[in-house]
Order: C-alpha cells, then structure tokens, then sequence
C-alpha cells in the first residue's frame, strides 16, 4: 500500500503532465518563452505546478493560481513572486514555514504541519480562469484533500478558492460567506463523502476565509501584516478545537 507522500508524488506528477485546458497551457508556454526581463537568464516551469508542502498536514492552503512569473516559473506554488513573499513571510512568524522567503523549488523550505495548493494549476492570463478552467481542477483539489488524512483546517485565500473548498465540503449548520477572518465548521458533502472523511478521532473540521496575498490587496492595504498574522493564529488555534 503506497503512502500518503507516496500519492501526493504521484498525483503531481499526473498534474505536471495535464493537458486538459488548451488556453492556458498556451498561455504558460507562451510566458514561459518570453520571459520578463528580469528573469531572462531562467528556464521558466512553464507546466501545470502542483501541491506542495507536509503529507501529515492538519492545515491546507488553497490560493487561486500561479503566478505567471512566479509558481509558472519556479514550478513551486506560491515561489518567487510578492504574493509569495507574503505568505510564507506569515506562515514563518506562525511555526508552518522553516524560512520567511521562498525562491525556488530548490531553496531548502519546509512546510510543518501544512501544504499549499491551488484552485487552478496553471497560470491565467490576467489572473483569471475561465469557469470551466476552475471546473478542470476540482478534482485534483478534491484528491489532495483525500490524501491528507489528518486535516482540520482549510484556509481559503479569496473568493474563488472559498467557492472552490464549498464545493467539496459544507456549512454544518448555516450558510458559509466570504470575508475575511471568517470561520465556520464545515463536512464532507454527500456526493463526496466516500472519498472525503471525517476527521478520524471526531475531530471537527473547520473552513478560515482570508483575502489573497495579492499585490493588489497588500500593497493598498486592504490586508495587512497584522491582518494576515491574525488568519494564522485562529488556524493554528482551530487545530486543537
């Protein structure tokens, strides 16, 4: 029987190899080829960027996307870009990340107690993915999940990845909405409860909304330092409820 980090190996090397939405894979390969100049001397991913992070996880971080010149270039989520910079700068004063900064695939960074992934795997144009592009990537998100057998906390990080986790999981009692800081217990939906457990033990699993890392929210403020800080301290805190 293979092991959890046995299965996360080979489901990202299944996503690497996804061909299944033709505009972005254009898109990727295209940014790849180009370049920005000030990475002009790097050899760009330029493929689908997997999951990344502790196969004994209890917390998962869903972001959006790649970045086109950061994860679609390091082939690592959330590596070598601002948006990137800001989260593990976080998850660093928070315990999950063994450095503040991440560069590269190969920079030596450790995630404790937590992986990292992605609504879609490959970078949109625009930074938005078309619908049925989202639609393409649920069921990787939904067997990452499945692998991490010990989860308790889900952090979505915008909107999208918020719709993207409730479509696997729901509110067990009330609606779930967006905003940030908001938490709200959650359970595997019926049509996914086969392949999605429970918490073992009767732990409860809970859903924490923040907004994105993005440049466009933390360079105006609309999340801030002590804001972000915040998301971590209630996951961290939610893990042993």
């Amino acid at each position: 029987m293979m092991t959890a980090e046995a299965e996360l190996a080979q489901l990202a090397a299944e996503i690497t190899a996804c061909e299944r939405c033709p505009r972005l894979r254009d898109w990727c390969a295209q940014v790849a080829e180009v370049k920005r100049r000030a990475y002009r001397d790097e050899t760009y991913w330029g493929r689908p960027v997997p999951g990344f992070g502790d196969p004994a996880a209890r917390m998962l971080i869903v972001g959006l996307a790649p970045g086109a010149h950061g994860a679609n270039r390091t082939g690592r989520v959330f590596t070598g870009d601002g948006s990137g910079d800001f989260l593990y700068g976080a998850l660093h004063r928070a315990g999950f990340a063994s450095q503040a900064t991440s560069r590269t695939r190969d920079d030596g960074m450790i995630l404790t107690d937590a992986f990292i992934t992605s609504v879609c795997r490959c970078a949109p144009p625009d930074n938005r993915p078309q619908p049925e592009e989202i639609a393409a990537c649920q069921s990787f998100l939904a067997r990452e999940v499945a692998l991490l057998s010990d989860l308790r906390v889900v952090v979505a990080l915008g909107r999208i990845a918020f719709d993207a986790v409730l479509r696997l999981f729901e509110p067990v009692e009330g609606r779930a909405n967006f905003a940030h800081g908001a938490v709200c217990e959650i359970r595997p939906r019926a049509e996914v409860a086969g392949k999605i457990k429970a918490p073992a033990g009767g732990g409860r699993l809970w859903l924490v909304a923040s907004y994105h890392p993005s440049r466009q929210n933390t360079q105006t403020g609309r999340l801030t330092d002590v804001m972000f800080d915040r998301i971590w301290t209630a996951a961290r805190d939610l893990l042993v409820v």
